[in-house]
């Protein structure tokens, strides 16, 4: 999920050129004879530790349905957003399935770009879904989406260097900064990686300190509350001891390079991301055990971090949505949702799959399960992506010193204000 919220804002405003769709090749994808025709294009949105095995299950359609082929086509996470957006609203070259990050649905389906699901076979045994992974798929009481995986982050650790600095997991950011000091003078390394360039790593130290972004059902804006800026203070605290490393673009590849070759100890971090980090010469081969997992951190009030996750969504205007329901009624199936597991330790939206043993069994399901159950939704509104921006601004500028935590947290709450002229 979470490879670089700011590069999807940053880009949202540029032309792009869509690749060709299921909807623009004429061949209508109607079913002949009762059988499912035509082409049907899936633009997939997973890392280079993906798409592989997405590509090969979803070329697993067409042996389902013969008559049908799809185009697999991988775009990019920090583009895909604004490829889809220009695509859609010029009504030429957007796929006939999208890959959508959670935050993504209410907003296109608010500008019309997505087919309700209701009444059709995408939506197959919706009570077999996460309630919590299903929230994120509807808009003004429909269903634009399903649910494909769910995730949320966590503590990634390199146990040998925690065990050779002699330091425990820690619970809390307070004992990453004393556990940094040991891990330095042990090793000469750094403790924590801590994501400067993506607002999405800046939600667990503000829910730490017991805030939130939106009071929703109140419509407040609360990030510029006191605990706005006592996340700052925590993450600018992390950076100035020295505990911490950061950076102000590519903090994805940056954070995941040097966590895997063992440059810092620990990181926060996503299921995306163990696969790639199980090819780092840290935790590759024999040594994968060497890799541990841990809850995020707290602050002063409690340990939470963000719902994230991908949903599958059908463009309202594909010429081939029989096909397309089908597709996506085929990608987000237990079977296919088990396969996605056990290939990439990736966690299921459908309940049912958790009682499969290879996923049951799974080492990171099982902590990432209890993690996921406790973790926050973020606010299921058409502005909820474009609520990061203005923490990426802020963000860099107080890990930089040019801006004061509590100056920061102003500036989210006044842009805000800007941007939601219903809340107060």
């Amino acid at each position: 999920m979470r490879r670089g919220i700011a590069a999807t804002a940053l880009v949202a405003a540029l032309a792009m050129t869509a690749a060709a769709c299921g909807g623009d090749d004429g061949d209508g994808g109607k079913k002949s004879g009762g059988k499912l025709s035509g082409t049907v294009t899936f633009w997939d949105t997973s890392n280079d530790a993906e798409k592989g095995t997405y590509q090969k299950l979803a070329k697993g359609f067409e042996d389902l349905h013969p008559g049908v082929k799809v185009d697999y086509v991988n775009v990019p996470f920090g583009e895909a957003n604004a490829k889809f957006k220009n695509a859609a609203g010029g009504n030429s070259g957007a796929p006939d399935v999208m890959r959508t990050e959670v935050a993504w649905v209410a907003d296109f389906a608010n500008l019309g770009y997505l087919a309700p699901l209701e009444n059709t076979p995408a939506l197959d045994k919706p009570d077999d879904y996460l309630p919590q992974a299903a929230a994120s798929t509807k808009f003004k009481g429909k269903t634009y989406a399903v649910p494909q995986t769910i995730d949320t982050l966590a503590l990634f650790y390199n146990k040998k260097m925690l065990k050779d600095a002699g330091v425990a997991v820690p619970k809390s950011f307070d004992e990453v900064g004393a556990a940094a000091k040991k891990i330095k003078s042990k090793s000469g390394k750094t403790g924590l990686y801590l994501r400067g360039d993506d607002p999405y790593f800046y939600l667990p130290y503000l829910y730490g300190e017991g805030g939130d972004l939106l009071d929703t059902k109140k419509k407040e804006i609360t990030v510029d509350d006191a605990e706005g800026a006592a996340a700052f203070k925590v993450m600018k605290g992390l950076v100035d001891s020295k505990a911490a490393v950061t950076d102000a673009s590519d903090g994805y590849n940056n954070q995941l390079n040097a966590f895997k070759d063992g440059d810092v100890a620990m990181a926060l971090d996503g299921p995306w991301s163990i696969e790639g980090a199980l090819q780092g010469k840290q935790f590759k081969g024999s040594a994968k055990g060497n890799l541990g997992v841990a809850p995020v951190p707290g602050g002063s009030a409690r340990q939470a971090s963000p719902q994230g996750g991908w949903n599958l969504a059908a463009y309202a205007g594909s010429k081939n949505l029989d096909a397309s329901y089908e597709f996506i009624k085929y990608m987000s199936s237990a079977k296919v949702q088990q396969r996605t597991t056990e290939k990439l330790s990736l966690l299921p939206t459908r309940t049912s799959v958790y009682e499969v043993p290879s996923v049951k069994n799974n080492q990171m399901v099982q902590f990432f399960k209890p993690a996921v159950d406790k973790s926050v939704q973020r606010p299921w509104i058409p502005e909820a992506n474009s609520l990061f921006e203005p923490i990426r601004l802020q963000m860099g500028k107080v890990l930089n010193g040019s801006t004061s935590p509590g100056d920061g947290a102003k500036n989210i709450g006044d842009a805000y204000r800007k941007l939601l002229k219903d809340y107060k």
